[in-house]
């Protein structure tokens, strides 16, 4: 398991080399430009435009621009904001943890619900209890996770007057405040992942009880609960672990209309406003942190694949 790991870490320098390129060549092809607009845009005149175009080393080969914006992204830097005196690295440093929290919290409900409703189907396939989890899943799936948090904020801030509709707490200040602010946006983005998380465990394991050493395992006396538990979940992970994987990149990444709804200041607002701007510094820093965060949660998934299959890490 060491020399995997080992490969896999050696593995990610060209990956993340990679990455960082496409990240920044990307952001580049964005139309317009940022020197004339923070010049003034349409009134600006020509030798502003060069000025400003010159202090962004915009007026640079992409080479050079690339090797000067690599070297200080290596360093932490990531520039300073076109349009707020302010640099990238401590806009993300206060902006990232709320939407990892947002994200982790989802993740959490997507696990708590998904995988006792998967067990639940997967071990009474053709049941009453399956069909109406399947009908509850296929709801989860097809509801928008706006209009679901829209919802939300209807029945528990508006009419019930139980939770804050809008706004985040520092957990630093006040764990109960945090968690109270972030229920709905929780339970907003974590349904429709817990939906998807049952439908892939429940035939997994369905799939997995229909094996000959299951029956083996019956025939020997093993209790139902023992056999499910030890052997059959355990087996049966590997597509739901890929869903979790997939689902906890996706919330961080996909955030934007929930932060909006709930007011909360996080990733995503603070990358939708620098697109709408051209603020390159701020859009490139952004997408270079989020694109780090999908690789390392792929490469947990793939070290979750070697402890649940063997034969992945001898391969």
């Amino acid at each position: 398991m060491t020399a995997y790991i080992a490969r896999r870490l050696l593995a990610l320098v060209p990956l993340l080399f990679l990455i960082s390129f496409i990240v920044f060549a990307l952001v580049l092809l964005i139309p317009g430009d940022p020197a004339r607009e923070l010049a003034g845009g349409l009134r600006a005149r020509p030798e502003d435009v060069v000025k400003v175009r010159r202090q962004l080393n915009l007026d640079k080969p992409f080479v050079q621009q690339y090797t000067l914006w690599l070297g200080k992204a290596v360093r932490g830097d990531l520039g300073t904001s076109f349009t707020k005196n302010a640099t990238v690295a401590s806009e993300i440093k206060t902006r990232f943890p709320r939407t990892f929290s947002l994200a982790l919290g989802a993740l959490v409900v997507t696990i708590l619900l998904g995988v006792p409703a998967g067990i639940l189907a997967g071990t009474r396939p053709g049941s009453l209890l399956d069909r109406a989890l399947a009908v509850g899943t296929s709801a989860g799936i097809a509801m928008p996770d706006y209009w679901l948090a829209m919802l939300l904020v209807v029945l528990f801030a508006v009419k019930l007057n139980t939770l804050p509709a809008i706004g985040y707490a520092e957990f630093s200040t006040s764990p109960t405040a945090w968690a109270t602010h972030l229920y709905l946006p929780w339970v907003a983005l974590g349904l429709g992942g817990a939906a998807t998380l049952a439908r892939q465990l429940r035939g997994a394991l369905i799939d997995v009880l229909d094996q000959d050493y299951i029956r083996t395992a019956g025939a020997k006396g093993l209790r139902r609960r023992a056999i499910i538990g030890k052997h059959a979940l355990k087996n049966a992970a590997i597509a739901p672990v890929t869903v979790v994987g997939l689902q906890f990149a996706y919330l961080l990444g996909g955030t934007v209309l929930i932060e909006y709804i709930f007011s909360i200041n996080g990733m995503g607002q603070y990358f939708f406003l620098a697109l709408n701007q051209k603020d390159l510094p701020v859009i490139q820093g952004v997408t270079l942190v989020v694109a780090l965060t999908f690789v390392l949660i792929n490469l947990l998934v793939d070290l979750l694949y070697a402890y649940l299959n063997p034969k992945v890490r001898l391969g």
